[in-house]
């Protein structure tokens, strides 16, 4: 149990306990909403953006320094206080490396206390709206309630999709067709 009573669902390492003390104060402080939209566009920014993830990822960055450039960033971009105040505090315990899988964690504890469940999807091209809306139909038909889809390309999948729910795999590529194709008439021979 992490304090306020928030459990820890899946491994229970350091970005779960980060993520649980996040989401225990975002809620205590009645800003949760704004905290999961944050912490979502603070993950884009580590994403997009290289000069920041050089500033997480540098070893050699005094502690005092990055706190300080950390909180010059976060605030020029318009972060709350909380997440402004939570990125130091990881500053200060020198586990800024850790903090795009500490938002991970965030986000996928707040999907999980919300009953979403997140579907990883990897398809041979980018996915349309369209496809994007008939495939989250298809996984709320097979009961899996609210889904968001978290979208990866890999063009090595020739076409077709790979869909990742928790320990389910669901392998419909033609990648993996042409496989089983393989190792099927091997058999034969």
């Amino acid at each position: 149990m992490a304090s306020g009573g928030t459990t820890i669902s899946h491994g229970g390492g350091l970005a779960d306990r980060y993520a649980a003390a996040l989401y225990d104060l975002a809620d205590e402080d009645g800003a949760l909403d704004q905290t999961v939209d944050q912490a979502a566009e603070l993950g884009r920014l580590i994403d997009t953006n290289p000069d920041f993830r050089r500033l997480l990822n540098s070893p050699l960055i005094d502690i005092k320094q990055a706190i300080a450039a950390a909180r010059a960033v976060l605030e020029e971009e318009g972060f709350s206080p909380i997440i402004v105040r939570f990125v130091c505090v990881i500053a200060a315990n020198r586990r800024l490396t850790k903090l795009r899988g500490i938002l991970s964690a965030f986000a996928h504890l707040v999907a999980s206390k919300r009953g979403v469940v997140t579907a990883h999807v990897t398809s041979a091209h980018g996915l349309t709206h369209v496809q994007r809306e008939q495939l989250r139909a298809r996984l709320i038909e097979s009961g899996y309630g609210n889904v968001n889809i978290d979208e990866q390309v890999d063009t090595s999948l020739l076409g077709g999709l790979v869909v990742r729910i928790g320990a389910r795999l669901y392998d419909s590529s033609i990648k993996s067709r042409l496989q089983r194709l393989n190792y099927a008439m091997k058999g034969i021979a």
